[in-house]
């Protein structure tokens, strides 16, 4: 703890290697990493121990760890262009916009990632000779920019959230692995961990709600607002976040337990947090909330690996 403090409060450079590591927000890999690990249980489970393979799974962890990367570089440089990362910006300070990575450093960085994952890509197509993983993978390429540059400005970025974090990377993850199964509990897993990782996005867009309106950015919140008023809308925005958390854990729960196993009461621990989360998200506001956006993205971490943890013991002892 005390290394990642001194490192976070060392002078940053332009364009230097601490720059490039903020840039990247480490913090936000949990996200890409939770649902890889429930598509790799999920496969060691519908494919069968002796037909797991260890290779795959890893090149879909880098592949995950790359495109949030990338997009991460994405969103950074546009919403630099567009000004939505102002002065006022409560969020977390962004690279760009503080000027520790110039545009033109940032377009380069950008295409070094879109590329690097694009080989990466075409490896995990190649193990199997699954060609039909070719689409998904300019999809995950070309939603990357079309997330910050025009969707998440129209109310569509949870439902990115919930393709691109929860059923792309757990069921293809799987259908990787196992060379082609799926299944409708590989759907429903893909279901709550998008769910429960819109969390992330939900608190976010809570933080940023009064900021996005002046920017013109129509987040699921803002829309929300503008119907219900700053207020009520601000309570409903709270309540989906709940809801999100509480959804998910609940599918994730029955998705074990159609499996036989009596692990799905781990969904708990989860509950707990998220719960204890939800409280202090009702208690503050402003830049209080980044707190909440690291507590609820180890949250969604914790989820990821529960969730695994009770798909694999599962097909270990049923």
């Amino acid at each position: 703890m005390y290394i990642c403090n001194k490192f976070y409060n060392m002078a940053t450079d332009i364009n230097s290697a601490k720059a490039w590591i903020l840039a990247a927000r480490p913090k936000t890999l949990t996200g890409a990493a939770a649902p890889v690990l429930v598509g790799a249980a999920m496969a060691w489970h519908e494919g069968g121990q002796e037909h797991f393979a260890l290779f795959p799974a890893l090149l879909c962890l880098l592949f995950a760890f790359i495109m949030q990367i990338d997009a991460n570089f994405v969103n950074d440089y546009f919403d630099f262009l567009k000004g939505t990362d102002r002065e006022d910006r409560l969020g977390p300070e962004r690279a760009c916009a503080q000027g520790w990575i110039t545009p033109r450093a940032m377009r380069w960085g950008i295409g070094l990632t879109t590329a690097t994952g694009c080989v990466v890509g075409i490896l995990i197509m190649l193990w199997h000779q699954q060609w039909e993983l070719l689409a998904v993978g300019l999809c995950c390429v070309v939603f990357c920019f079309l997330y910050t540059t025009h969707l998440s400005y129209l109310g569509l970025g949870d439902v990115l959230v919930l393709v691109f974090f929860g059923i792309v990377p757990v069921g293809f993850t799987c259908y990787v692995i196992t060379g082609g199964m799926w299944s409708a509990h590989l759907t429903l897993a893909g279901l709550a961990m998008g769910l429960a990782t819109d969390n992330l996005l939900m608190v976010n867009n809570y933080r940023d709600r009064m900021q996005d309106r002046v920017s013109g950015k129509k987040t699921i919140v803002v829309h929300i607002i503008n119907i219900c008023g700053e207020e009520r809308g601000a309570r409903v925005a709270r309540q989906i976040y709940l809801w999100l958390g509480v959804v998910a854990a609940a599918i994730a729960w029955s998705v074990v337990g159609c499996m036989g196993s009596p692990l799905g009461a781990l969904m708990l621990i989860y509950l707990l947090l998220h719960l204890n989360t939800f409280r202090k998200i009702c208690a503050v506001d402003g830049k209080a909330l980044n707190r909440e956006l690291g507590a609820t993205a180890r949250n969604i971490f914790i989820f990821g690996t529960l969730f695994a943890i009770a798909i694999a013991y599962s097909a270990t002892v049923f």
